[in-house]
């Protein structure tokens, strides 16, 4: 079976490094699949679900928070904005992101406030999204 390197980082390190058979990405127009010998692309990410799927067949699920992807014909890289694995998830803070980020969008605000606001909703949406389906798939 052929297999593509993938790379997922954030400031914060390494988050995964190894070999797949296929990679879905939440790429900033729409969820994009990337297998071996997957012609060069750039994009950005947004908040979202990246699933890697190892050439066992076992799926491992990550969370970005926005970023950049590069694809070759054998490696994948994702540089995040912030990772992390979907296990490691939680949903009382993303609740509380989500419900501070509506809060601030509501009031009167600068443009910039109101960015970051509709960033930090947008991910705090992504997550809960993930671990509502990681529930699912769970129960």
């Amino acid at each position: 079976m052929d297999t593509i390197h993938v790379d997922i980082v954030s400031a914060e390190g390494e988050i995964f490094s190894g070999p797949a058979s296929m990679v879905f990405l939440p790429a900033s127009e729409g969820e994009i699949g990337v297998a071996p010998r997957h012609a060069p692309l750039l994009t950005l990410l947004k908040p979202g679900e990246v699933r890697v799927r190892s050439p066992d067949g076992e799926e491992h699920l990550f969370f970005v928070g926005g970023g950049a992807l590069e694809v070759q014909p054998k490696k994948v890289t994702v540089l995040a904005d912030t990772a992390a694995r979907a296990k490691d998830l939680d949903e009382a803070a993303a609740a509380a992101a989500r419900q501070r980020a509506e809060s601030v969008l509501s009031g009167q605000l600068d443009k910039l406030t109101m960015a970051q606001a509709q960033a930090e909703l947008a991910q705090a949406i992504a997550q809960l999204k993930m671990i509502q389906r990681l529930r699912k798939v769970k129960g």
